[in-house]
């Protein structure tokens, strides 16, 4: 005999506001939305009052406060279209005009009076130009996610498995989108003990979307060259002709750092683009900075590169990072700095690169705290084992 099917009880009015609670908030604590806000709202000023120091300076207060809310209106209006502007003009005057009517008489004598709740329509005119806003924001927020995936598609997955030594690397963009490079190149040779692994670290100058996709470029060319049997220095040479013929006569250059290595020997030939010189730790406790090479890719096209060798011995480690790691700022405005870096770097040697590369970033994190993060952050760290 079958059985009535017993039919859920409805949730709950507490059940259903925790859903929508948890669906509103991503199930985040008040404490992590507070730290979103702030940073949002901090990114928000940074945006919108670019430009407004310099000309605050030597102004009474009274003079600054107006002159600071005439900047940050006109820097949020000029930032929308032409007809946006109208809209959200028009609703800020109803938004603030007195409520108002008319009265007519109609054809049998009575009176019709008509009410006008302007701030109704004022709210109404500002919110439609927010939802227009917001799904321009949508749109360009998906066309970002695809461009962040495509991206990471462009960098290296699992760190290669190299005997005789271990890798890590991250990277951390400002933006959806970052103009921060690193890639780990197998270089096969005629015989196995001819194969090279290039190391390479590299910044593109700019933020976000220009970045990125000079960053995309600096990588198929990369890609490209390294595939040929060309020694380290004329990879680079040519790597930096192909830039400055793309480069808008040296405004948009790249910082970078390569390092090939002989993984039978542990040599390395190096070239040092402008680039933040790394760190290379030896067993000893030795730091040495191999700064080697010229200036950065993209800036003149006939500047020589020289190379410069080194040798990881067992123990060794190689440190590669982008400014953004050591400029990295908390609030109040202090650098994280090389020499914290170099101090973790000595703490850590008898870890590996992945258990180093956890607590630095997890150090960034505790020092910039609820700071936001204005540059890209990228670390590549190599240890001979």
């Amino acid at each position: 005999m079958a059985t009535a099917q017993q039919i859920p009880p409805k949730p709950g009015l507490k059940t259903r506001a925790q859903h929508f609670w948890q669906r509103v908030s991503e199930g985040l604590e008040v404490h992590q939305l507070w730290s979103q806000l702030k940073k949002d709202a901090q990114s928000s000023y940074r945006l919108y009052s670019a430009g407004m120091a310099e000309r605050e300076a030597g102004q009474k207060p009274i003079q600054r406060a107006v002159y600071v809310v005439k900047t940050l209106f006109w820097a949020i209006i000029e930032k929308l279209s032409p007809a946006r502007r109208v809209l959200l003009l028009i609703g800020l005057i109803l938004a603030f005009l007195p409520t108002g009517g008319f009265e007519y008489r109609n054809d049998t004598g009575h009176v019709v009076a008509f009410d006008l709740d302007f701030h109704f329509w004022g709210a109404a005119l500002i919110f439609l130009v927010l939802l227009l806003e917001l799904a321009d924001r949508v749109v360009m927020k998906r066309d970002l996610e695809i461009a962040k995936d495509i991206q990471s598609w462009l960098l290296p997955g699992a760190p290669l498995q190299l005997p005789g030594y271990a890798l890590a690397y991250a990277t951390r963009p400002a933006n959806t989108v970052a103009g921060d490079y690193y890639d780990v190149i197998l270089r096969p040779g005629a015989t196995r003990e001819d194969d090279r692994v290039l190391f390479v670290v590299a910044d593109v100058a700019g933020k976000s979307i220009p970045a990125a996709m000079l960053m995309a470029t600096f990588q198929a060319s990369l890609r490209t060259l390294a595939a040929s049997p060309a020694p380290l220095g004329q990879l680079v040479a040519q790597l930096n002709q192909y830039a400055c013929s793309n480069s808008q006569g040296g405004a948009r250059f790249t910082t970078a750092f390569l390092a090939e290595l002989n993984p039978a020997t542990g040599d390395i030939n190096y070239v040092n683009a402008g680039h933040n010189v790394p760190i290379l730790r030896r067993s000893s406790g030795v730091m040495e900075r191999p700064d080697v090479g010229g200036l950065p890719i993209g800036v003149m096209a006939s500047t020589p590169y020289e190379v410069g060798t080194t040798r990881l011995a067992n123990g060794d480690w190689l440190v590669i990072f982008t400014d953004g790691v050591v400029e990295a700022l908390n609030a109040n405005g202090d650098e994280y700095g090389e020499p914290e870096l170099i101090r973790l770097i000595d703490r850590g040697a008898g870890l590996t690169p992945a258990d180093v590369l956890k607590n630095l970033l997890a150090e960034l994190d505790w020092f910039v705290g609820s700071t936001p993060q204005h540059d890209d952050m990228t670390c590549l760290l190599v240890k001979r084992t």
